[in-house]
């Protein structure tokens, strides 16, 4: 346990969370994890309060940066560790979980990241593990999902190898060696929200590195609790995310495509926003 407070550091990217918060850092603290930065997205005085007499430490952004840019403000406040934990604000982590997961770092020296199975508080596992989208796979993905969630398409985007390697984790939670997420100079910040866990997979990738899910190790995570707070706006940003990450990635034939893609994200966000309970 001691070697992890040495080698192990911990951003947390609040926004609206909570006491969920509470839980997340108790269970890191409970893994062993010492050192903790919490970002307080915009959440006025919320985080503040909620931390009195834990000792993390808070930065406060006074305006909602995003998820990426946020953990990016935290990490540079971390500890010269040899690795990062990212994590959303409503995870529990379930006991010996990140041991597991920076052990299997240290035994796989070519993994740069590396995550958890994701599981929901009903104990259903969330499809956290998934493969890079090529065209085709991404229409079908994003016209069939929101009416039909099991068809092939989105069960192929969401399968795993079975060597345990994906090509992108969740950045509901995950671990990265500290001097990967330095090399591929951290989340990119011009993603606000979504796909920008997606898009350090993919740079990961390109510095030479895999990325891979650890099923032995858990975390339940309460979706949406800070999302609930600006869900219409995050309906959006997640799709212009998916387009960016699109324009980003897509070369030859499939770049002279991306603006079919913008089409079909473009009916796909319709068909959400038409689809999604009135509040």
């Amino acid at each position: 346990m001691s070697e992890l407070r040495d080698n192990v550091s911990a951003v947390v990217v609040d926004y609206h969370a909570g006491e969920a918060l509470l839980a997340c850092i108790d269970s890191l603290r409970e893994n062993g994890v010492a050192d903790i930065v919490v970002v307080d997205n915009a959440s006025p005085g919320s985080a503040k309060v909620s931390l009195a007499g834990r000792d993390v430490r808070l930065v406060q952004s006074g305006v909602n940066l995003g998820y990426g840019r946020g953990v990016n403000r935290g990490a540079a406040l971390t500890g010269a560790t040899k690795y990062l934990i990212v994590s959303n604000p409503d995870v529990v982590v379930h006991p010996g979980a990140v041991a597991a997961l920076t052990a299997y770092l240290e035994d796989h020296p070519q993994v740069g990241v590396v995550g958890p199975e994701i599981v929901s508080p009903d104990g259903t596992t969330y499809p956290s593990q998934r493969v890079f989208p090529n065209l085709v796979l991404a229409g079908l993905h994003a016209l069939l999902a929101p009416i039909w969630p099991s068809n092939p398409a989105t069960r192929r985007y969401r399968s795993v190898r079975s060597d345990g390697t994906v090509d992108w984790v969740s950045g509901a939670f995950f671990v990265i060696r500290r001097d990967v997420f330095e090399a591929v100079g951290g989340f990119d910040e011009r993603y606000f929200m979504f796909a920008e866990d997606m898009a350090l997979c993919w740079q990961v990738h390109q510095h030479g590195y895999g990325v891979a899910a650890l099923n032995g190790a858990v975390v339940t995570h309460i979706e949406g609790v800070s999302r609930q707070h600006a869900s219409q706006a995050m309906v959006i940003a997640h799709h212009a995310s998916a387009l960016r990450f699109e324009w980003q990635t897509a070369h030859g034939l499939r770049r002279a495509l991306v603006p079919l893609a913008t089409l079909v994200l473009g009916l796909r966000l319709l068909v959400v926003l038409v689809l999604r309970p009135k509040r």
